[in-house]
């Protein structure tokens, strides 16, 4: 079937595996240490759990009755394609995530004589959770196989009255496929899904070791991996049983007319969604011990921290409560606006807010900073490289992704709402946000430094990057959670300009939109840990205490 499908239709996911393969290989280009290859793990992870979506068959098999409304898979070409496209770019980014490790580049190799096997990093109880879920899709589907299918009912025509025999007001009723037929394509997909998974869990199994981990790391390394496997696939599993179940919940055609139902085992779909997303994952046992020692907790306990560090400490800790609390009142007063002129242009502006406080707050950070631990005579240590090429990168990818949302949304609103566009406003709050994050970057620049002994050199630098890392995260997320605003709240625009984005159903521009936001959020809370490993361990004593 697949090789039916038109070249241009297949360029698109070959296209989108080269750029997945292109962009983990960059976690890991250089020599890879332990603290790039768990962030590589962890965006196998996000990438596959928004690769296995299956919102778009969720009404698989209905036939509807509106012809203007949104129409579901109900053909053979439309069941399959919904079916298999998620499942087969979830196995492929868990695969992608194995081939995109570097290979050994040492003049030796070492073999191991043992034989690697699946059950040596299978996690028991998740195994069994996962088996579980698969037996639940698979007798769901088997249930629904039993189940008749009927033809819609029509509503009537305007200006005659409906039948008085059918019961349906008039409304009409949207109608099925037979159930055999669902299922089997529901069957096979979770056949397809199963061995995929093994598949996958041999390529994991048998990859050859990372050189740069010990032992212990490299066991690790692949418990890791499958546990974000099988946590991915249990929710495409209990997603099929739940498409099951809303066949299953359609009412058919009686004396009563239904307007709406209710799908049961989307509780349990739901259910293991939630689940699997709070299962712990392994950590690599070289970073267990090294958070322990750049924990915040160890290093405000170890005596030998100095006192710019701990004040480095309380303004992280003070950036999140800022950040919530800003975010919170700004997406209760956006829930709140009147009226449908203001709607589009207030989330944008609740995100705008949120950096804007965020970044200043650095900003008071610094020159809190300086103010009680900085020498005007002091020199000034900048850092080699204030910011990660990794984090530079992503944050001009972010941008990128920025702008050209917000051109999209600019001609689209021109053709649609040439007199109340709301991208002028998002661009005047975009300016803002950029002037609030030049003061924070000339703040660290020109913030006194601190004086170092002669032993313990790089305090002063550590702390800059430190504050530099935060500028750039949080310009980063603000990129990506203003283009998820815009396309949460002006959908409309980009239906016209591309026709597939359906007006009346679900919007892939709102589905896009809820993705950023997601990856924004994980962009804003993720930790410098890092960084504070390369801070030297002083006492306040030898560096002169805080000026009064």
């Amino acid at each position: 079937m697949f090789l039916s499908l038109p070249p241009l239709l297949l360029l698109g996911p070959v296209v989108g595996a080269v750029i997945v393969y292109l962009f983990l290989r960059m976690q890991v280009w250089s020599k890879p240490q332990a603290e790039s290859v768990a962030s590589h793990g962890l965006w196998v992870g996000i990438i596959g759990w928004m690769a296995s979506s299956l919102q778009g068959a969720m009404n698989t098999g209905i036939l509807t009755v509106n012809p203007t409304g949104p129409s579901a898979p109900t053909a053979s070409g439309q069941i399959a394609g919904a079916l298999a496209w998620p499942i087969l770019a979830c196995l492929t980014v868990h695969a992608l995530g194995q081939l995109s490790y570097p290979a050994p580049k040492a003049p030796r190799r070492y073999a191991e004589l043992t034989v690697r096997r699946i059950r040596d990093f299978l996690p028991r109880k998740l195994a069994w959770t996962t088996a579980a879920v698969f037996v639940f899709a698979a007798l769901v589907i088997a249930w629904v196989a039993a189940l008749p299918g009927h033809t819609p009912v029509l509503p009537t025509p305007p200006g005659q009255a409906p039948p008085s025999d059918n019961g349906y007001r008039g409304q009409g009723q949207e109608g099925r496929i037979p159930g055999w037929e669902l299922a089997a394509w529901l069957g096979g997909a979770l056949v397809v899904l199963a061995a995929g998974t093994l598949l996958v869990l041999v390529f994991i199994a048998r990859r050859r070791q990372l050189e740069t981990l010990n032992g212990d790391d490299n066991r690790a390394l692949r418990s890791i991996a499958t546990n974000r496997l099988l946590r991915t696939v249990a929710t495409i599993a209990a997603g099929l049983a739940s498409i099951a179940g809303n066949f299953a919940a359609q009412p058919a055609p009686g004396a009563m007319w239904q307007s709406s139902w209710f799908n049961y085992v989307g509780i349990v779909n739901m259910a293991v969604l939630l689940v699997m997303w709070w299962w712990r994952v392994p950590q690599l046992p070289s970073l267990v011990n090294a958070q322990k020692a750049t924990s915040a907790g160890s290093i405000r306990a170890d005596p030998q921290t100095h006192g710019a560090v701990r004040l480095t400490l309380s303004t992280g800790a003070a950036l999140g409560v800022v950040g919530g609390l800003a975010g919170l009142a700004g997406w209760v007063s956006f829930m709140f606006v009147p009226g449908p002129v203001l709607r589009p242009i207030a989330l944008p502006a609740a995100v705008a807010i949120v950096a804007a406080l965020v970044l200043l707050a650095i900003t008071c950070g610094e020159l809190l900073l300086a103010r009680n631990y900085g020498t005007a005579n002091a020199p000034i240590h900048w850092p080699g490289q204030p910011v990660s090429r990794g984090l530079l990168s992503f944050a001009a990818g972010s941008g990128l992704v920025f702008a050209a949302v917000v051109t999209v949304t600019a001609i689209g609103q021109r053709l649609l709402l040439p007199a109340m566009p709301s991208w002028p406003g998002i661009i005047a709050m975009s300016l803002v946000v950029a002037f609030a994050g030049s003061l924070a970057v000339l703040a660290a620049r020109r913030r006194h430094g601190i004086t170092e002994s002669d032993g313990h050199q790089g305090l002063d630098a550590a702390l800059r990057a430190i504050t530099m890392y935060r500028i750039v995260r949080m310009l980063a997320a603000y990129c990506l959670g203003q283009a998820a605003a815009v396309l949460l709240t002006s959908a409309e625009a980009w239906g016209t300009l591309f026709p597939a984005f359906d007006r009346i159903g679900p919007s892939p521009a709102i589905m896009a939109g809820a993705i950023l936001a997601a990856v924004a959020g994980i962009v804003a809370i993720t930790p410098v840990r890092s960084l504070f490993r390369t801070i030297p361990r002083v006492s306040a004593a030898k560096l002169g205490e805080p000026a009064q």
